[in-house]
């Protein structure tokens, strides 16, 4: 039996491409702090880890965990050029070879293979079980691994935190795993290992990892053998060219199930300079240096397409003979305006076989004979599908400093910005860092020392605060840009062509140089590369590897790009899981089905309505009354065998609905299914059960649920009322007990007005035919609370075991009393971080306190003077947007994690998620906006500006059909990089669509979040 493996990683090869591990990725694990004994170690390892996967049993069940395979860091030798920052004279920067790379020498020459001599400050224990069971190392191979582990040793050092212990002699076996444990794991040798051919998926592999190095909180490292092996559900390698580690690095890598960020096929189109280049020229928001490419039997990819500004590409049928077309266009080039203010130009070489060879040389524009002598030299050395460059030099910007310039040679500026993919495949910038060096000599990635944009431009003379802004700005369209550019072009591969069916780029460096450009400030892209830019990120980092006093930590550059491979190994985790899935819901589920297609869910559905267009989207369709809460056990039991009988081999069983929500914690009881207790789910479900329950949990621990529990009474009968009212303080609210989206909530100032109230709900409301959907199953018994003066919030938690795993907590607008129904809402919240944090383990602890362990849940509070104050807890996902909104700005699908919990696999998520903007929306009532939404602002018009991305859509009702007891018609919301920002477009679209009116005052409604 093969059990699940962690995030893995693998040192680079000689001359491969590096994805840096030691100095990018940091331990952060929830509840546990870094002190000045303990820092976090900001050299070492990912910042977000978190178990990914483990059972309600503390094992871990198969395929659950996923594997990277990174790379340690490299030498400055294969550092690409920063053509603006090279010598300005006519030397090889690096003498050309006639070799091919499979018998290229060794990186630091001698041609052994041998890792570099290299001395590594300190002292550990060199008396380590390296070697892997099964898989031998041959003298070369071990010394690379002895020379990672070193390495990883000294960074482990470095940044204060302890050696590496060796557990290998006591197999690491799925009873013997800790609760929790790192999900990342360090492979420092190919040999550690193993592809094993998929079952049902020809052609594809699975990766096992039988030896690693293992992450877990408090900065601690173990050397850990695994039997049985471990299977990866994601891998990062670091590729190579020749034979040896580079080449077992790629083999690895090629047509596995779980995803992987990188791939031979993938990295050979990232290393194409020319194919970069065009791709990069075709995007508008990307400046390139002009460039003249003479391509030998170019590849499928750079034949014919659209011309790009300022690249000028000349296909070659054959590399002898060419000299007068070579003069011809070289001429042409050296007189052309697209070089602009250039003086120099750069000749080179492109192609996979000539990356890390760095030969390129540098000539006046004026000299001619020169240029066209250095290309013919070169075409002599082409392969097919190889090309010879000719580029402008960009000239270095020249900053003015105010005042005199300080002594010494001119200094030079490059830029490296990190760039990841996100969900739902947009680009993020992540960080950018820079270099600064004299303008007389080459600059490196590795030879220079890492900085701030702000530092760096400051040093080089700009310092004014709106022009470094823009600066940044331009360097974040063009960076995002960049990866739009390089997903588009895999989104058209084939799977062969990528490395794989799950071979995808999941963040990228790319290198610019500032120039001036129409009197602008502009960064011209020299470069991507796979990882060069975030080991300079990560080295900037490095700086605070220990703790100083009042030093902000920032999030490190491969937050985004871990969460990436979190979500991509969540996806995989979940694909072809098995679901019941109870109540279907309406128009505002839709998107449930979409969702499970995407992510491969084999949902089976219990569902009251025969005809529920969901029947058809579905594996199995149970038609079952659901409504019946008085049978809800007898109900759970006929479920369980009706599963039983249709053979359905369930990994789980889980609900978003209020009508299901304790027949579904029953049948999955009934099932030996993860889920909260049916006790837990009754007491959550019951409004004023909730209260009265938590009025009476004092603690410890402290702080206790009971501070957070609002007085109340239940009502049954008028009898109820007249005892209410003396019990609890007026103004009160009075609420349906199992109602849902405040229909039948209303503001009552005395004892006249509840009784009119509890008539009113008691004829009108009798039975689920009244009103489907807000719980009427359950009866429309009532309950009095008091009413509290505050601001109203929600938190959305996602809990584990217990464990507090994400939450997310958004800000409601005054309602329009003295009835409750959303008016407005604002995402992140706009509270202070200490008042979030409150909300937080308000909602944390009420649910705790009511035996919710396990699930997602969304909780109702109120933030008053003296705390926050609980209004109710949904024991399910947040319902109208939620959802979709902390999709868009945190990139965490509560529905995939709502499932994930249901089959007993922890979800990883960021313990402290950032947010990538703002929304702010409103609600569309249909007793407020008829007249518009069947006209002006109807249905379609609505969504065609969704479509434009003018204003965010989320639909909530099928029909307009006005009621005296309405629930919102729709969400309409707009995105802004600030509050006020969203604010602001939101109010003028309200005003424009006619959603804004005196009767529905949308200034007074967003009024709360300035």
């Amino acid at each position: 039996m093969v059990q699940p493996a962690v995030h893995c990683f693998l040192p680079p090869p000689p001359g491969a491409p590096h994805i840096p591990f030691t100095k990018h990725f940091h331990l952060h694990v929830p509840g546990v702090q870094p002190s000045s004994s303990n820092p976090a170690p900001s050299s070492l390892v990912p910042r977000t880890v978190s178990t990914q996967g483990q059972d309600s049993r503390g094992l871990i069940p198969l395929g659950d965990l996923m594997c990277l395979l990174l790379t340690l860091p490299k030498t400055h030798h294969f550092c690409p050029p920063q053509l603006s920052l090279d010598p300005l004279g006519p030397e090889w920067d690096c003498p050309l070879g006639s070799k091919d790379l499979e018998e290229e020498e060794g990186p630091w020459g001698g041609g052994s293979g041998l890792p570099p001599p290299g001395f590594f400050p300190g002292s550990w224990s060199h008396e380590v079980g390296l070697d892997c069971k099964g898989s031998p190392e041959g003298a070369e191979a071990r010394a690379w691994t002895v020379y990672y582990y070193s390495l990883l040793q000294s960074c482990l050092q470095q940044a204060g935190l302890p050696e590496t212990q060796d557990r290998s002699q006591v197999p690491r076996t799925a009873t013997l795993l800790p609760l929790p444990t790192g999900n990342m794991l360090l492979c420092l040798s190919p040999a550690w290992l193993t592809k094993v051919p998929a079952p049902g998926q020809p052609g594809e592999a699975a990766l096992l990892v039988s030896k690693a190095v293992s992450f877990h909180p408090g900065g601690l490292t173990f050397l850990d053998d695994f039997v049985p092996p471990r299977r990866a559900t994601y891998f990062l390698a670091g590729l190579g060219l020749g034979p040896g580690p580079g080449r077992e690095a790629a083999e690895l890598a090629r047509d596995l199930t779980c995803p992987t960020g990188a791939s031979a096929e993938l990295a050979r189109l990232l290393e194409d300079r020319l194919l970069t280049r065009r791709l990069l020229a075709q995007q508008g928001d990307v400046a390139v240096p002009a460039t003249l490419a003479f391509t030998y039997k170019p590849p499928a990819l750079l034949r014919g397409g659209d011309a790009s500004p300022g690249l000028r590409l000349v296909e070659l049928n054959g590399k002898e003979g060419q000299e007068t077309l070579v003069k011809e266009e070289v001429g042409a080039f050296l007189h052309s305006e697209a070089l602009g203010d250039a003086l120099q130009v750069a000749v080179k070489l492109s192609g996979w076989r000539w990356r890390g060879r760095q030969a390129l040389r540098l000539y006046p524009r004026t000299e001619l004979d020169p240029v066209v002598d250095t290309v013919l030299a070169l075409l002599e050395k082409l392969e097919e599908e190889e090309s010879v460059l000719v580029e402008a030099v960009c000239p270095p910007a020249r900053l003015p400093f105010p005042g005199s310039p300080p002594p010494g040679p001119e200094l030079a500026l490059r830029i490296c910005a990190v760039v990841c993919r996100t969900q739902g495949d947009r680009p993020l910038l992540s960080k950018v860092v820079c270099g600064v060096g004299r303008g007389d000599r080459p600059l490196r990635h590795q030879n220079s020392l890492p900085r701030t944009l702000e530092v760096a431009l400051a040093q080089c003379g700009l310092g004014e605060a709106s022009q470094v802004t823009d600066v940044r700005r331009r360097v974040k369209a063009a960076a995002e840009a960049a990866l739009a550019a390089v997903l588009a072009l895999e989104a058209g591969l084939s799977a062969e062509q990528r490395g794989g069916r799950q071979a995808r780029t999941d963040f990228l460096g790319v290198d610019f140089v500032l120039t001036v450009a129409g009197r602008a400030l502009t960064p011209v892209a020299l470069e991507l590369n796979g990882g060069l830019c975030l080991e300079a990120c990560g080295a900037l980092e490095g700086l605070w590897a220990a703790p100083r006093p009042g030093l902000v930590a920032e999030e490190a550059a491969a937050a985004p790009l871990v969460e990436t491979m979190l979500r991509r190994s969540a996806r995989y985790l979940m694909e072809g899981k098995q679901l019941l899935l109870l109540g279907a819901g309406g128009v505002s589920k839709k998107f449930v089905w979409e969702a499970a297609r995407d992510y491969g869910l084999k949902l089976h559905l219990v569902e009251s309505d025969p005809n529920h267009f969901a029947s058809q989207l579905v594996q199995t369709f149970i038609h079952f009354d659901v409504t019946e809460h008085q049978r809800d056990e007898e109900n759970a039991r006929l479920l369980a065998e009706l599963v039983r009988a249709r053979g359905l081999q369930l990994d789980g069983c889980f609900s978003y609905w209020d009508d299901c929500l304790v027949l579904t914690a029953l049948l999955c009881q009934e099932l030996g299914l993860p889920c909260s207790p049916p006790a837990a789910m009754r007491l959550a479900k019951q409004k004023s059960r909730t209260q009265l329950h938590l009025l009476c949990r004092h603690g410890p621990p402290w702080p206790a649920p009971s501070l957070y529990a609002v007085p109340c009474c239940p009502l049954e009968s008028e009898a109820d009322v007249d005892k209410a009212v003396r019990q609890v303080p007026l103004p009160g609210v009075m609420k349906l007990e199992f109602g849902a989206g405040a229909v039948g909530v209303r503001l009552v100032e005395d004892a006249p007005q509840c009784h009119e109230h509890f008539s009113r709900i008691a004829r009108d409301l009798q039975g689920e035919a009244d009103h489907p959907g807000i719980g009427l199953g359950w009866g429309n018994a009532m309950l009095l609370m008091e009413f509290i003066e505050g601001t109203e919030h929600d938190v959305d938690l996602v809990l584990f075991g217990g464990r507090l795993l994400a939450a997310f907590v958004s800000d409601n607008g005054p309602t329009r009393l003295p009835g409750f129904t959303e008016t407005a809402a604002c995402m992140p919240t706009g509270l202070a971080p200490e008042q979030e944090a409150q909300l937080v383990q308000a909602a944390f602890r009420c649910c705790l306190g009511c035996g919710l362990l396990d699930g997602v849940f969304n909780v109702e509070l109120k933030l008053t003077g003296a705390g926050p104050r609980l209004i109710e807890i949904n024991p399910r996902m947040g319902g109208f947007y939620l959802r979709d909104w902390i999709l868009e700005l945190y990139g965490v699908d509560l529905l995939l994690a709502a499932a994930m919990v249901a089959c007993g696999l922890r979800p990883a998520l960021p313990a402290h998620p950032r947010a990538r903007g703002h929304l702010v929306g409103v609600m569309c009532l249909v007793s407020q906006h008829l007249q518009v939404l069947s006209s002006t602002t109807s249905r379609e018009t609505l969504q065609a500006l969704h479509d434009q991305g003018l204003l965010r859509l989320n639909l909530l009702e099928e029909a307009l059909v006005p009621g005296e007891y309405e629930e919102p018609y729709c969400s309409v919301a707009c995105a802004g990089p600030s509050p006020a920002e969203a604010r602001l477009r939101l109010l003028g679209l309200c005003q424009g669509l006619g959603i804004d009116g005196p009767h529905y005052p949308i200034a007074y409604f967003l009024s709360h979040f300035k």
